[in-house]
C-alpha cells in the first residue's frame, strides 16, 4: 500500500503523541559561549584568543565570530577549535550531572552546518559539528538531555547582539532567503537527531531565539513558524519516527534501502506539501549525505532507530512579543514546548530594590497567562541570578529559591549559564551568572529540585508594591505581572495584564574607572534582551550588553530601574552580548 505524504495524515500520525525524553520537570543550564561565543563571557580568554572589548557597539570591533573570523581568516579555525574543546568538557558534564541537572539548552549558529554558509559574505568557523556531536555523546552517557536552539540564525534576527555571531545594524533573518536557510538547518537537524546516535538525548529543536519584540518588525514569522513545524513532522515521517511497526519510508520506496533516496522521493510525490518546506528538505539531502562520512552514522533504512519519539517543536512563547504577534499555538503539530525569558537585571521589570523584586516574582503569572493562551507546557529557557543592585549573600539565597519556585510552576526552568570565566578581568560575573558558581557559593541547593526555603514566598504572596522610581513615566501600584509602561506607546496583550513598551533601545551607561574598581562588569542592554557588560580596567574597557537597563556588580554606581512592565517589555530577558 502506497501511503501518500499528506498533511492530514501527518496530523493524524502526530496527534497525541508526546516526547519521551521530555523530562516530567525540566532542571537545566545552558551552553552559553560554547558553540555560539559570547565575549562578555570570557573577556580574558577573548582578548588572549585575539578578540577585542569594544568601547562602543560591537558593530564596531573584532567583538563577535565574524568579525573574529573575518580578521584572521587563516588561524580562526584553529583558535575557535581551541575554545570548543576547553569550554565545554567531560569535567563540566560530570559536575552538571553530579549537581542533578537533567538538561541542557544548547546555543547553535546556523553556520554549524557548514554549507548554509556563503562564504564569499559571510565569516564563521568550521568544525563545530563534530565537537556538537562529541558534546553530545558526553551529554547521552551522563542521562542528560538536550534542546537544539537556534540560537544565531541566518541573517541575525537583532541588531549589534553578539549572541547572533555577527554584530551588525543589518538585521535580514525576517526574508525569504534567510527563513529558507533557516528550514533547511531545521530539516538536517531532525534528520541528525534520529540518524546519529550520539544525538539521542535530544528532544527539542527550538526555532529561534529571541526574535525582535515588536512583531511589527519580523514579517514573515509567523509563517516560518509553521514552516518549521511542518519541516520536522515532514521529516519525521518520512522516517517513520515513532512507529516501529509501520515503515512509511518502505512502503513509499519499496526498492531504497537509502535514507536520503527515501526522502528524496516521498517529498518529490507529495502535491500537498508546501514548496518552502519541499524545498528546505530537497537541499538536506546532499547535506546528510556529506555529514554521514564526516560524523560517520549510518545511511541505511534499516540502521534507522523508529522507536525514538517524535520531537518537541520549541518555539518562544506568544507574550515574549507584542504588537498582535502569531501564536506558535496555532501552528502546532506534535509534541510543543514554549520558551520565556525573564532577567531582573536590566530594568523594566520591577523596581532596584529586595522588596519590590520578590513582591513582583512571588506574585508572577507567566505560566497561567501563556495557558490561557494555548502556550503549554512552558518552560523558562533563560534566567539569572543578576540584579540592579548590590545583592547581598543573603538575598541571593532568596532570590534563586523564589525563581526556582515560580518557574517550577511551569514545564521547568534553564539557567543562563552553565558558567563564566573566572578571571580578574571578569570580576565579580561568575557570583550571579555561574550555575556552578552558584551551587558552590550555596545560592543554588545541589539538588535542583530542593529550595533553601520551601516557604520563601509566603511573605510576598498577594502584595502589591508601589513604584517611587523615578525614571517611570509615573509612579505606579504593582502586583504580579500587571504594569505600567515608562515607555511612550503601549499595547495590551490580549487575556492577560502585561503592558509592553514599545521602546527598543535603552542607552549604555558607564561604570567606575580603573583606580576606583580593577575590573566592573556593567550589564546594560536594549528592550530586546541586550547581554553587554562593561567593564574597566587599566588596559580597556569591557562592554556586555544584555536587556533593558542595567545591571552593577559589586562596587558599581547604582541606577534606579523603571516602574515594572513584563513580558514582551524590555526586561523580560535576552541576554544578548552586543560588545
Amino acid at each position: 500500500m502506497r501511503m501518500l505524504l499528506t498533511w492530514s495524515v501527518v496530523a493524524a500520525f502526530f496527534l497525541g503523541r508526546v516526547a519521551a525524553g521530555l523530562p516530567s520537570k525540566i532542571y537545566g543550564v545552558n551552553l552559553g559561549s560554547w558553540l555560539v561565543l559570547e565575549p562578555w563571557m570570557l573577556p580574558q580568554e577573548w582578548t588572549d584568543m585575539g578578540g577585542q572589548i569594544c568601547s562602543g557597539p560591537c558593530s564596531e570591533c573584532i567583538g563577535s565570530e565574524f568579525s573574529f573570523v573575518e580578521a584572521y581568516p587563516d588561524t580562526a579555525d584553529a583558535k575557535f577549535q581551541q575554545h570548543w574543546e576547553t569550554w565545554f568538557t567531560q569535567d563540566d558534564v560530570n559536575a552538571l550531572a553530579s549537581n542533578g541537572i537533567n538538561t541542557v539548552r544548547v546555543p547553535l549558529g546556523y553556520w554549524i552546518i557548514e554549507s548554509l554558509v556563503d562564504r564569499k559574505t559571510e565569516f564563521f568557523p568550521r568544525g563545530g559539528i563534530k565537537e556538537l556531536q562529541r558534546g553530545l555523546k558526553q551529554l547521552k552517557a551522563a542521562g542528560i538531555n538536550a534542546i537544539l536552539d537556534h540560537h544565531a540564525p541566518p541573517g541575525v534576527q537583532d541588531a549589534n547582539q553578539a549572541f547572533t555571531g555577527h554584530c551588525t545594524t543589518d538585521v535580514e533573518f525576517y526574508t525569504p532567503y534567510n527563513y529558507q536557510r533557516a528550514l533547511v538547518w531545521t530539516a538536517v537537524m531532525t534528520a541528525l537527531s534520529h540518524l546519529d546516535s550520539n544525538f539521542d538525548s535530544v528532544f527539542a529543536i527550538e526555532a529561534v531565539n529571541e526574535p525582535i519584540m515588536d512583531a511589527t518588525q519580523t514579517p514573515g514569522y509567523g509563517d516560518f513558524q509553521q514552516n518549521f513545524v511542518q519541516t520536522i513532522r515532514a521529516v519525521e515521517f518520512i522516517l517513520g519516527v515513532g512507529d516501529p511497526i509501520l515503515d512509511l519510508s518502505a512502503n513509499l520506496v519499496a526498492s531504497s534501502q537509502n535514507v536520503t533516496a527515501a526522502i528524496s522521493a516521498t517529498v518529490n510525490s507529495s502535491h500537498e506539501i508546501n514548496p518552502e518546506v519541499k524545498a528546505a528538505i530537497l537541499a538536506s539531502i546532499p547535506i546528510l549525505t556529506e555529514l554521514s562520512f564526516e560524523l560517520g552514522f549510518n545511511l541505511l533504512l534499516s540502521a534507522l532507530n523508529r522507536k525514538k519519539d517524535p520531537l518537541v517543536a520549541n518555539f518562544m512563547d506568544v507574550n515574549w512579543q507584542y504588537n498582535d504577534p502569531p501564536n506558535p499555538a496555532d501552528v502546532t503539530i506534535g509534541p510543543t514546548g514554549y520558551d520565556n525569558h525573564l532577567y531582573y537585571s536590566f530594568g523594566g521589570v520591577a523596581d532596584a530594590n529586595e522588596e519590590a523584586y520578590m513582591i513582583s516574582i512571588c506574585n508572577l503569572q507567566r505560566v497561567q497567562a501563556d495557558a490561557a493562551l494555548g502556550d503549554s507546557p512552558l518552560w523558562f529557557g533563560e534566567w539569572g541570578l543578576p540584579t540592579q543592585f548590590n545583592a547581598t549573600d543573603e538575598f541571593l539565597y532568596e532570590w534563586a529559591d523564589a525563581q526556582k519556585l515560580m518557574y517550577s510552576q511551569g514545564k521547568g526552568w534553564i539557567f543562563w549559564n552553565f558558567k563564566t570565566e573566572i578571571s580578574e578581568l571578569a570580576g565579580d560575573l561568575a557570583r550571579q551568572w555561574s550555575y556552578l558558581e552558584g551551587v558552590k557559593l550555596g545560592y543554588l541547593t545541589k539538588d535542583p529540585s530542593k529550595l533553601n526555603d520551601p516557604n520563601v514566598c509566603a511573605p510576598y504572596v498577594g502584595r502589591t508594591y508601589t513604584s517611587t522610581s523615578t525614571s517611570a513615566s509615573a509612579s505606579v501600584t504593582s502586583t504580579s505581572d500587571s504594569s505600567a509602561s515608562a515607555a511612550s506607546t503601549t499595547s495590551v496583550v490580549a487575556s492577560t495584564t502585561f503592558v509592553h513598551s514599545a521602546s527598543q533601545t535603552r542607552s549604555t551607561t558607564q561604570g567606575p574607572s580603573a583606580p576606583q574598581v580593577s575590573s566592573i562588569l556593567q550589564i546594560s542592554s536594549t528592550a530586546e534582551a541586550s547581554r553587554t557588560a562593561q567593564a574597566s580596567s587599566t588596559a580597556q574597557v569591557l562592554s556586555v550588553t544584555r536587556a533593558s537597563s542595567t545591571f552593577q556588580p559589586s562596587g558599581a554606581p547604582q541606577i534606579s530601574g523603571p516602574a515594572m512592565v513584563s513580558s514582551a517589555e524590555a526586561g523580560i530577558g535576552s541576554r544578548i552580548a552586543s560588545a
